[in-house]
């Protein structure tokens, strides 16, 4: 693991010797993964919205036994338990608590009171001083090159807002690979960057290597985003299935929508109250329709069947554009090393360009 070469708020504020986040992917970001990017000097997330109370629980544990670095989980601010589930954080001494969707002010206040890091993911402006003003000690913004659940602002647009909007940590997701994609986002004044796909495409993911291969060969114009498969724009690769579920119409999604909901339903081992009660959170808290959450089961049951199962047929692959300039699969220490040395050279070329005068 490389020595400190880049000191930002973020780092100091979290403890991790490189200002490069792991992003909390469903089925995708387990104890494996986590760890290794821990090890690895970043911060590693764990995705805990695909796993039951019990599995978050253990899976917190195992990531403890692989690495003595501060990680994260990822956690849904919606669900009925969530105050269950950050309890569980505060038990095991996790370092970061991370969210899709901003906690509530008195949940960040309790997380704050046993020194966890609060740090939601933001897609505008007036969220990041939303969640500031509650608290927040450090925001994820992620523009619209980014895979899963996206919106349609660019990160270069996107993140200049927030940075003008804040003045905690912004790490900024969406279009990042590489050192020079560090260094830009550092010298727009973010305090590091998150990646999801560059990590998906290592080899400490547990994704099928088929399925990675399958990425691999993809191009910059080979992901699509879609309100089909669960009502809410999404980002992910274009398939064959992704441009069935395009072109078919609502009564035909409707039989495969009820299957996945009773798949999810015995996955997750939730009632249909529990069900109930999340489908009034996420109409509440996110404004979706009730047509749009009917379909809130597709996308965990529809990525697991992809990136678990390997079934390309029947699941969809979320994936960010940079898809279409990935070509390896490292380590995750061979690549935060990499993207750390690379960030530090351009931006030490970047200061060569400045004209010091004296007056």
């Amino acid at each position: 693991m490389r020595e400190q070469t880049i000191r930002t708020p973020f780092t100091d504020l979290v403890g991790v010797r490189h200002p490069v986040v792991q992003t909390g992917m469903g089925w995708v970001s387990g104890p494996r993964l986590t760890s290794g990017t821990a090890n690895a000097g970043g911060l590693g997330i764990l995705a805990s919205a695909t796993m039951t109370f019990a599995e978050l629980e253990k899976a917190i544990i195992e990531v403890g036994s692989r690495t003595d670095r501060p990680f994260g989980v990822n956690l849904r601010a919606d669900a009925g338990d969530a105050a269950d589930r950050c309890q569980l954080l505060i038990d095991h001494g996790v370092k970061v608590a991370s969210f899709a969707l901003a906690p509530k002010p008195e949940l960040i206040a309790k997380l704050k009171e046993h020194d966890i890091v609060v740090m939601p993911s933001i897609g505008a402006a007036k969220h990041a001083k939303k969640v500031a003003a509650w608290g927040a000690d450090a925001v994820m913004v992620q523009g619209g090159e980014g895979g899963g659940h996206t919106g349609p602002i660019p990160t270069t647009l996107l993140l200049p807002t927030v940075l003008d909007a804040v003045d905690i940590p912004v790490i900024a997701a969406g279009g990042f690979f590489d050192g020079r994609g560090l260094a830009a986002a550092l010298s727009y004044g973010a305090a590091g960057v998150g990646m999801g796909t560059r990590f998906l495409l290592t080899q400490d993911s547990a994704v099928p290597d088929a399925v990675k291969q399958l990425y691999l060969s993809k191009g910059l114009t080979d992901t699509v985003v879609t309100a089909k498969v669960d009502g809410m724009p999404h980002r992910m690769l274009r398939t064959d299935l992704v441009s069935e579920l395009e072109e078919t119409s609502a009564v035909k999604r409707l039989g495969p929508t009820v299957r996945r909901t009773l798949e999810f339903k015995r996955e997750s081992g939730m009632s249909w109250t529990d069900l109930a009660r999340d489908g009034r959170s996420m109409r509440r808290e996110q404004g979706r329709t009730l047509a749009q959450m009917s379909l809130a089961a597709n996308t965990p049951m529809m990525l697991k069947a992809g990136l678990v199962e390997g079934d390309t047929a029947a699941g969809v692959l979320a994936s960010g554009q940079v898809v279409g300039v990935i070509d390896d699969l490292p380590t995750c220490e061979e690549l935060i090393d990499r993207i750390v040395d690379r960030a530090a050279q351009e931006l030490r070329r970047g200061a060569s360009y400045v004209v010091d005068r004296l007056l």
